[in-house]
């Protein structure tokens, strides 16, 4: 139950942290012909999929360092708590295509700069288990490529589904801190207080972050009609 569990959490978490990445696919391609558009989306994506698992292990054997995954979950926390208080863009390293190689070029480019929430995570729901890493990205990947797009249909509709995935991260940073080699020790005692404690902060932090930047963005837009209306 608990490998199902951990395997869950991974494609949920790819999920949910993935849906820009398929936008970069998407526009990477677009102005290719319909025939090269399918192979760019494939060929780009199994590539990433390739470049991401390299990654992943690369971080899984870092985080075994002392300290290391205890900052890593710290640096998750502030993962988790951006996913829900500040709106993802996808613009800042995507270009249009014009040709095939091009289009693999950019998308494994976009990959490789974007995937660092997704590569901390999932090294940490593995906890060093390389078999349950590997299985979880070759069954992610493919549904982030054909899923993504309609689950961030899912959260502009049900934005209780950011926060599931910000709970996720939260719980899943706090129990990297709690398994580094060096502050485990230290911490193991309050274990699933601190588990919780940093889960519902995260929620309660993201929440106020996002109400804040919404609560700006109103106030923004309705400047210009109020210094007309004292005109």
């Amino acid at each position: 139950m608990e490998l199902l569990a951990a395997l869950g959490s991974i494609t949920f978490i790819n999920l949910i942290l993935s849906g820009d990445n398929a936008v970069i696919i998407a526009l990477a391609s677009r102005n290719l012909p319909p025939e090269q558009r399918k192979k760019a989306v494939l060929w780009g994506s199994a590539g990433a999929v390739v470049l991401r698992i390299v990654l992943t292990m690369i971080a899984a054997l870092l985080l075994q360092i002392p300290y290391v995954q205890f900052v890593g979950g710290l640096a998750l926390l502030w993962i988790a708590v951006s996913l829900l208080g500040e709106e993802k863009k996808h613009d800042v390293a995507c270009k249009e295509a014009a040709s095939f190689t091009e289009a693999i070029k950019v998308i494994l480019f976009a990959d490789l700069i974007m995937s660092l929430d997704n590569v901390l995570a999932i090294a940490g729901v593995a906890n060093g288990n390389m078999i349950l890493l590997i299985a979880g990205l070759a069954m992610s990947v493919p549904l982030v490529v054909f899923g993504s797009q309609m689950l961030m249909s899912l959260m502009d509709r049900y934005p209780i589904i950011i926060y599931i995935g910000a709970a996720i991260l939260g719980w899943t940073a706090s129990k990297m801190m709690v398994a580094d080699a060096a502050m485990g020790p230290i911490l193991e005692a309050y274990a699933l207080p601190l588990e919780i404690a940093l889960t519902v902060t995260v929620v309660g932090i993201g929440h106020w972050l996002k109400q804040r930047s919404h609560s700006v963005a109103a106030d923004t837009e309705g400047a210009p009609a109020f210094r007309d209306s004292e005109k």
